[in-house]
């Protein structure tokens, strides 16, 4: 059986020779594969190979330079957050970057709907300081520009509506900023609505009843009403386009941000559902546009939901405000959008001595309520970088925390600071997907990674106090999240893998293919038994077994007594792979902790090992 896996893989690698060249750079253990097709955008469980956009070319040239499409260095983390920019060299850059190190996924933060006061002169006013709401508001300069015969916007609609009804009249005003342009999809009734362009400006005048019907009948002049105006700043090229553009090339899934939410005034981490007509109105509006511009757009992978939320144990899901928004919001994206998932990553806060925190069964139950407000795919944020969730395994309760978690738990252990670890919570979401499932509600659950840390001596660009992590800390993360995820993101590539030097990208780039293993469970092979480890990377590894009490830690060479097998592993992130190897059980201790090691064939270890309770 030895040899003829040997001739198989001899025959396998013989085949991928003809399409795979490798480029060693002289690094020990570092070296990039520069392959012509990269991996589906989203799991292959969902998602046929076959309908992923895949690069259009290995190089291509435009007044940003050239650019490789060649995945290089291929991590776990398939999929980022990235900012909004003007500058279209810039998500090059970016894509290019993201695409280098194995990713093919992009979620892209967008902008918040507004209500807005407006003086006596028409003029549109800033945003209310929610820690100072006694503070006199200006007029805000990024809608003072807008201007239509003489008169503001504000006005201009204001007396088109009652031209048409002396009994119309605006009863709010609405502001949304954004860097895309739109079609004319995103208008409803054209007679009032319409594009407005001023220099550099643009603009778009939408209105809509104030009852949230969004009335089809472009009624105005029967009898008066009450209207909302939203007035849109706009970009004056249309960034998704060229997000998409580039998704194309590069075979990424983009998922565009949806309008976010207007906050609750009293509760700033709640959405308000007083504006949840005009925003339905908003997501409507610009959905139908896209489905307009981008029907069949490969590159289009979905929207994202981009008001964050705790997911907890809701006594009454149905009277929390945000998952009431949320409901509305969806309901839009499955009319306009149908087939197009929805992307939302709630946090998780695990912390012991602070209010409103939850265990990982609570949890649990909240992922359920989540999933039934029509979402496709939720990717709890991981904790680690805000200091919300730890590190570590079932055995290491009584450890003293890692000193970068200090800020936020203090001095203490994991058990007095957590109510459980970042794998706790996975495994018991994974068992609350499972059971979903039965009931015919599918939604597919990835880890969102967060890159950065909860401080750090040079915060990193835009990030407030939060710090650049390591890749080393990042391998952690992915181990602890383990088997339970069918893909792996983060929060966020600018800035947090592009700060420092070297930047966590750069390390990622120069020690992509270390080894990560996720879980080692006990498994026997035809008639012998063993431990399967599942990873990634750990092709020809050698495994170090310990546990407490051995003097002498067993490594096996998996090369050479053991048996690889690189094939997908469904319902995993891609990439994953397993290592068997033989385990005579009989000589280790019942109820112990086995600690398993893997390192390469070329010496680098994995950061994190793996533990298996051996419980007989």
């Amino acid at each position: 059986m030895r040899w003829l896996t040997l001739i198989l893989g001899v025959a396998i690698l013989a085949g991928v020779a003809s399409v795979v060249i490798v480029l060693r750079d002289g690094k020990p253990g570092s070296h990039t594969v520069n392959a012509g097709l990269t991996s589906p955008a989203t799991p292959s469980t969902s998602v046929k190979p076959s309908t992923s956009p895949k690069p259009s070319a290995s190089a291509f040239t435009d007044p940003c330079g050239t650019f490789e499409t060649a995945a290089a260095t291929p991590y776990p983390v398939s999929g980022y957050f990235v900012i909004p920019t003007s500058d279209p060299c810039t998500w090059r850059r970016q894509l290019q970057a993201i695409h280098r190190v194995g990713g093919d996924t992009v979620v892209r933060l967008g902008f918040g709907l507004s209500p807005r006061q407006v003086d006596a002169d028409g003029r549109i006013l800033e945003k209310q300081d929610d820690k100072d709401p006694q503070k006199e508001l200006k007029p805000d300069g990024r809608y003072a520009v807008c201007v239509e015969n003489g008169l503001t916007c504000v006005q201009a609609a204001d007396k088109d509506l009652k031209a048409a009804n002396p009994g119309n009249r605006i009863t709010w005003t609405y502001v949304y900023r954004t860097d895309e342009q739109y079609g004319p999809g995103v208008f409803r009734c054209p007679t009032m609505e319409h594009k407005i362009v001023i220099g550099t400006s643009v603009f778009f005048r939408l209105l809509a009843p104030e009852d949230g019907s969004d009335d089809p009948t472009c009624d105005f002049s029967s009898k008066g009403r009450g209207y909302h105006l939203i007035l849109v700043s706009a970009g004056t090229k249309d960034s998704l386009s060229e997000l998409l553009g580039l998704g194309d090339r590069f075979g990424i899934k983009v998922f565009p941000a949806l309008p976010l939410a207007p906050r609750d005034p009293a509760e700033m981490t709640r959405a308000d559902p007083r504006h949840v007509g005009t925003l339905t109105t908003l997501t409507r509006r610009i959905l139908q546009d896209y489905g307009d511009r981008f029907k069949g757009r490969e590159s289009l992978g979905g929207v994202y939901q981009p008001f964050e939320l705790q997911i907890r144990d809701w006594p009454d899901p149905a009277k929390v405000p945000t998952l009431q928004v949320y409901e509305e919001q969806h309901l839009i994206v499955e009319q306009e959008l149908p087939g197009k998932p929805i992307l939302v990553s709630p946090y998780i806060d695990a912390r012991r001595r602070v209010g409103y925190t939850s265990t990982p069964a609570q949890v649990a139950k909240g992922f359920k309520a989540l999933a039934k407000t029509g979402v496709g795919i939720i990717a709890p944020q991981d904790g680690r970088g805000t200091g919300k969730v730890g590190l570590f395994w079932p055995n290491w309760k009584n450890k003293a925390v890692d000193d970068r978690l200090k800020p936020t738990v203090g001095e203490s252990t994991y058990a007095t600071a957590y109510y459980g670890g970042t794998r706790d919570y996975y495994r018991l979401m994974a068992q609350a997907r499972d059971e979903l499932a039965q009931e015919g509600i599918n939604v597919q659950l990835w880890a969102n990674l967060e890159g950065f840390e909860p401080s750090g001596s040079e915060p990193c660009g835009r990030q407030g106090t939060r710090g650049r992590t390591d890749k080393p800390r990042l391998d952690t993360q992915v181990t602890l999240a383990g088997p339970y995820v069918s893909k792996i993101i983060s929060y966020m590539w600018s800035d947090f893998f592009t700060c420092g030097s070297p930047s966590l990208s750069e390390e990622i780039v120069a020690d992509w293919d270390r080894p990560i293993a996720i879980e080692a469970v006990r498994q026997k092979r035809q008639i012998q038994d063993g431990l399967e480890i599942r990873g990634y990377h750990l092709g020809d590894a050698k495994v170090t077994l310990s546990w407490n009490g051995v003097e002498t830690p067993r490594v096996v060479d998996s090369a050479t007594v053991g048996w690889h097998d690189p094939a997908p592993i469904e319902g995993l992130p891609s990439g994953t792979e397993k290592i068997w190897i033989p385990v005579d059980w009989a000589t280790v201790p019942k109820d112990v902790w086995v600690r398993v090691e893997v390192t390469s064939s070329d010496g680098r270890k994995a950061t994190e090992p793996v533990y298996f309770h051996n419980i007989g």
